[in-house]
């Protein structure tokens, strides 16, 4: 093969892939397969353009850059990275001084506090419909959960990104304000009551209290009676941080049900009898 930083290799139905890569800072860098020998060599040529022209191909200009070459944004985001930073990753971060980018388009880039540096620099981020998730141990997760964002939680209402920017995942940046599943806050200015919901054949109210935590135990304490009684569900469990188990059982033994709830679990009871 003539063209420099290019081997050819056969595909299983009989036709040539053309590979490209390079080496730089002391790493081996693959830039991709591609159908022709021509488009290779130009892959080649542009990454070596960029690792030596620092100021004409700026990593803020990635979204034209990625026009004109044939390497994907991701090769092209590694290649800036390695040329300013140092650092060779094989997913598209660029680190920045005191967070990084991960880029999931030319377009579309997540922000994360360097601490997570090392679990992004190993995964790749995958996005379905809004979902963004990882493949982590062989299992799907979806990265939300890593900030405390529980599955299904609604942005607004459980949680927020506190500059209205929800790809910035630095931790400063997200408040959680409902840890626990089957809570819901009501009202506003700081003045704030908390119902607790539970599934069965529709969302049923257990009961509305002035703390988060009770509302909290009485899901708990509802989802206990529901299996009891033989609903077959898998209601997930609401851990409670900050409070002994013997203040866990007393708070749990108090938790009064609001009346409709009430006369619905007993009437279940009885059924079940």
């Amino acid at each position: 093969m003539s063209t420099k930083g290019v081997y050819c290799t056969k595909l299983k139905n009989g036709k040539s892939s053309f590979r490209a890569s390079l080496t730089a800072g002391g790493k081996h860098i693959s830039l991709g397969s591609f159908d022709s020998e021509k488009k290779a060599g130009d892959a080649y040529l542009w990454a070596t353009k960029i690792l030596s022209q620092k100021k004409r191909y700026p990593i803020d200009a990635l979204e034209s850059l990625a026009k004109k070459t044939p390497l994907s944004h991701e090769k092209l985001v590694v290649l800036c990275n390695l040329r300013d930073n140092g650092l060779y990753f094989s997913t598209p971060i660029y680190i920045r001084q005191n967070f990084f980018y991960y880029y999931l388009s030319p377009s579309d880039r997540l922000v994360f506090d360097k601490e997570d540096l090392f679990y992004y620099s190993t995964r790749k981020i995958m996005q379905r419909g809004s979902h963004l998730f990882v493949a982590d141990y062989g299992m799907q997760v979806t990265i939300a959960t890593r900030y405390g964002i529980r599955p299904f939680a609604v942005k607004g209402r459980d949680y927020l990104f506190r500059n209205g920017d929800d790809r910035d995942f630095r931790y400063s940046n997200i408040e959680i304000i409902n840890p626990y599943h089957g809570v819901l806050r009501e009202g506003d200015f700081g003045q704030y009551r908390y119902k607790a919901l539970i599934h069965i054949k529709g969302n049923r109210i257990i009961g509305v209290y002035d703390d988060l935590t009770s509302a909290a135990i009485a899901y708990n304490k509802a989802a206990d009676l529901c299996k009891r009684y033989g609903i077959e569900k898998d209601y997930p469990v609401n851990y409670i941080e900050n409070i002994s188990p013997r203040e866990y059982a007393e708070h749990y033994d108090s938790i009064q049900f609001a009346a409709a709830f009430d006369r619905y679990i007993k009437k279940l009871s009885k059924s079940r009898v």
